[in-house]
């Protein structure tokens, strides 16, 4: 069984987009059950969730505690985090079953894709294909793909209000990375709002930070 898990907050605009795909692993002879972690959520979220068939647990809202108590729900043996305004794009199911079937110590993390065609748009799009060719790492927005005991042996998620997803892959190691085909597309509305360039030199400059050694929790209370 996969076990999706996805943290939630006031997500009612997005889930329509990001849950259809997700029954895609019937169709490859996979069980899948999808958790919606949600942190308080006061708009449609969890109707949403709840016609849709999802198990729903509630925590405080912080993306690593939310990750972290979903993944204590889950039954299956493979876990697959993916943000709720990420959608994965057609044939994500067989790519992730056949990976399913290795050895169980490589992670996985889709490639990013995006909901805007504009040029800085797609030029944010190919600097995280650098980034992840290069330095080997992947953020959030781009799924991760873990079995469940090896998710275990590295304690999981840490309870940090910001940069839960760089700081476990850290811990994991960048050697386990496996870069699937598949496209993660992601809402950049974010994006639109503060500019392409100042956001994108704002998030690199936060996890150069941390890899500086300035502590997630320092770093969140400088993030807007």
């Amino acid at each position: 069984m996969l076990s999706v898990v996805m943290p939630t907050l006031n997500a009612a605009n997005h889930l329509p987009r990001s849950l259809p795909p997700l029954a895609a692993m019937e169709a490859v002879g996979l069980v899948t059950e999808v958790i919606i972690s949600d942190g308080g959520s006061t708009d449609a979220t969890l109707a949403i969730a709840e016609a849709s068939g999802a198990r729903i647990v509630i925590s405080q809202a912080q993306r690593g505690r939310q990750l972290r108590a979903g993944a204590a729900l889950a039954k299956g043996s493979w876990l697959l985090f993916l943000h709720a305004d990420t959608a994965l794009s057609p044939g994500w199911a067989g790519e992730v079953g056949a990976f399913m079937q290795g050895d169980g110590e490589q992670i996985g993390a889709f490639a990013y894709g995006c909901d805007d065609q504009s040029p800085e748009a797609q030029a944010m799009v190919r600097w995280v294909a650098r980034r992840c060719r290069w330095l080997r790492l992947p953020y959030g927005d781009q799924g991760l793909l873990i079995r469940r005991d090896l998710y275990q042996r590295a304690g999981g998620f840490a309870e940090v209000p910001f940069l839960e997803d760089v700081e476990l892959v850290r811990r994991l190691g960048r050697k386990r990375l496996h870069m699937l085909q598949t496209v993660a597309i992601t809402s950049v509305e974010r994006h639109r709002k503060d500019g392409f360039r100042n956001r994108a030199m704002r998030n690199i400059s936060l996890v150069a930070l941390f890899y500086l050694g300035f502590s997630p929790n320092f770093l969140a209370r400088h993030y807007e």
